[in-house]
Parts: structure tokens; C-alpha cells; sequence
């Protein structure tokens, strides 16, 4: 019991997590380096809206005008991270179904494996949040590095990167405490008896022995 607490705790956090990076439009920021030391403005570029904040305090967004306009590796990130969040719905369906604070079911050994399946689910859903994170920050270091791109294009990681990495944690370390919860098999062996035949041939009968 106290393992499924832990595990669907940490899957929960994580699943919060992936939530907010979702939403948040931090996933590349502006980089202030050579001639673009301009910092009146901040340029914050995620997965559904870009926003510009000025040093002043206001920010306005704006969401992006068309799919089809979008870059590919930036349709691909959201359509894991939407991918992220339906698996941990489901996952956490699952795992009410099979937890020991429910009664959905009778069987203690099916609600384990129940647990175990929710587990792994939630494995996977850690699993696809980690790449469209790492394969943005891979995207803008590459960019970053890159003396073709233009300086004032060139942006750097944001918050929302780093959250991805600790909520891809979260999701894998639950799912992977879920699936420890299950018990070991327990194998019951029924002792064997085999009667002795009595020897006919014997001067002793079986009624002789107290």
C-alpha cells in the first residue's frame, strides 16, 4: 500500500508537471549575446503561443496563427506532450481499477497486475515526454552554435525545458515504484500421500499395529 501511494504520488507530480509545460510559452527565450544586447524586450517562443516581455512588466501573446505554418519539430513536440498527458489520464484510470483502496475488484492478485499495467503506462508517458524536451533543446543548441543563424534568432532554453526533464523523471521513477509494488508469486504445494500396499505374503496383518 505504502509503495502505490508513493508511486501514484510521484506519477501525479509529474503529470502536474506536464501540464505546465504545456502551457507555458518558455520553451525557447531570447539570447543576449553579440549585437543583440537589446533588453527592453524578451522574446518567449512554446508550444501553443509566443509572448513578448517587456522590462517594463506588460506582456502580450499571441497564439500562432496556422498549424499547417508551424515548424515540424514544433507539431511533432505537441503531439507528444498531448500524447504525455492522455497516457497519465489513463494510467491513473488503470490505476484505480487495480489499487488496494478500491473495490473494484476482488482478486488481490489481478488488482496487483492491474497496478503493474498502470506502471508501465505511466513509464511510457514518461518516456514521451522526454523527447520532444530533449529534442528541443537539442534544436536550439544546435542553432546556438550555428554561425549561420543570426544572432537575433538565436535563443536559448527556457524554464519550460528544465520542468519537462524533472516531470519525465517523475512520470518514470512512479510508474517504475507502481510496478515494484506488485507481490511475488506464491506457489502452494498440497503434500502427496501414497498408501502402502500391505505384502500379502506376510505373517503380519495390518489389524496387528496399534
Amino acid at each position: 500500500m505504502a509503495l502505490q501511494v508513493l508511486g501514484i504520488t510521484l506519477s501525479m507530480i509529474g503529470f502536474a508537471g506536464t501540464i505546465i509545460i504545456c502551457a507555458l510559452p518558455m520553451w525557447k527565450v531570447t539570447a543576449f549575446i553579440g549585437t543583440n544586447i537589446v533588453v527592453a524586450q524578451v522574446f518567449w517562443e512554446g508550444l501553443w503561443m509566443t509572448c513578448v516581455y517587456e522590462r517594463i512588466g506588460q506582456m502580450q501573446c499571441k497564439l500562432y496563427d496556422a498549424l499547417l505554418d508551424l515548424d515540424p519539430s514544433l507539431q511533432a513536440a505537441r503531439g507528444l506532450i498531448v500524447t504525455t498527458m492522455a497516457l497519465a489520464c489513463l494510467a491513473f484510470l488503470i490505476f484505480l481499477v487495480g489499487a488496494d483502496c478500491t473495490n473494484c475488484l476482488s482478486n488481490p492478485r489481478a488488482k496487483a497486475r492491474i497496478v503493474v499495467v498502470s506502471g508501465i503506462t505511466f513509464m511510457l508517458s514518461g518516456l514521451t515526454a522526454v523527447v520532444p524536451v530533449s529534442w528541443t533543446a537539442d534544436s536550439i543548441i544546435r542553432d546556438f552554435h550555428n554561425p549561420i543563424v543570426h544572432e537575433a534568432l538565436k535563443r536559448e532554453m527556457g524554464a519550460a525545458l528544465y520542468v519537462g526533464w524533472v516531470t519525465a523523471g517523475f512520470l518514470f521513477v512512479g510508474g517504475a515504484v507502481l510496478c515494484t509494488s506488485c507481490p511475488p508469486e506464491r506457489h502452494n504445494y498440497s503434500p502427496r500421500y501414497t498408501l502402502t500396499k500391505t505384502d500379502t505374503h506376510s505373517g503380519y496383518a495390518i489389524k496387528n499395529y496399534v
